[in-house]
């Protein structure tokens, strides 16, 4: 089978997991490959998702590698024979590769959790709100790269909505709601659709008010995305070029930490949702 000419993230992190339990048990890459009679080469290429694996495979890997994690042996089983094609992938052409990852990965995450003190998180966006925030960017993008960019970002909103709604946490610094990234209008009908978001049972909205004392998290963003199993949860965060991921255990419980600390210092949902309607009102 031919190498994978640009494997995605998840791809990518079946690989991964597959070299940290090799590693885990102390073996070499050719050892490894000597388990399933292919060349080290062909192991290489599973290990960095350049190459597909199947089910049989991975579960062979996992027991001589000793790995007594049931959920994850079986939540890796399943990622190898995944074949579904969502969405996103129109974009994979058209926009960078991080962009239809991102998408791939909240449409698998069991829940995510979100921080943002800069921008309302993408999947709250209104389309005007959106494009004055896409639209910011320097150097500013011409409307070839604009405009798929935007209905990229439309579309994630997917994820939150119709039987399968992804479990949606969103912590927000209240400077976010007070940032007109257009005018008076664009805000107005921002806020509205926060209040209408919030009213969905899988979404709560917390607001760190500006008054709070000790919060010193005023650069903290992040969107946190749960895995089957906790090994195999992915934080996401945002540049100027696009998305990047992080799944390194220590990351990962910094990131815990992190969400947990900048929740403590924000409202309960009910009055978060207060001080968003008065803002709106003044609006």
């Amino acid at each position: 089978m031919p190498a994978r000419i640009q494997p995605t993230a998840r791809q990518r992190r079946l690989g991964a997991e597959l070299r940290k339990l090799r590693e885990s048990a102390g073996l070499s890459s050719g050892e490894a490959a000597g388990l399933l009679g292919v060349k080290q080469a062909q192991m290489s290429q599973f290990e960095a998702g350049n190459a597909g694996i199947n089910e049989e495979r991975v579960r062979r890997l996992a027991a001589h590698y000793a790995c007594a994690d049931a959920e994850l042996v079986d939540a890796l089983a399943a990622m190898a024979t995944e074949r579904t094609r969502g969405w996103w992938e129109e974009y994979r052409d058209v926009l960078p590769p991080a962009f239809a990852d991102l998408a791939e990965l909240e449409h698998h995450s069991r829940f995510m959790r979100v921080i943002d003190t800069a921008h309302v998180p993408g999947l709250l966006q209104t389309e005007e709100y959106a494009r004055a925030v896409l639209g910011y960017r320097v150097p500013q993008l011409p409307d070839s790269e604009l405009e798929p960019r935007l209905a990229h970002r439309m579309r994630r909103k997917l994820a939150l909505s119709g039987e399968g709604a992804t479990p949606y946490e969103a912590v927000l610094h209240e400077s976010v709601l007070h940032t007109r990234v257009a005018d008076r209008r664009v805000a107005r009908a921002q806020l509205a659709a926060l209040l209408d978001e919030s009213e969905r049972p899988e979404v709560t909205l917390r607001v760190v008010p500006f008054d709070v004392d000790g919060f010193g998290g005023a650069s903290s963003m992040m969107l946190y995305a749960g895995g089957v199993v906790p090994t195999l949860d992915t934080v996401q965060s945002e540049t100027p070029y696009g998305p990047v991921f992080m799944d390194a255990s220590g990351q990962l419980e910094a990131m815990r930490t992190l969400f947990r600390k900048v929740e403590s210092a924000s409202l309960e949902p009910a009055s978060s949702r207060d001080l968003i309607h008065r803002l709106a009102k003044e609006l």
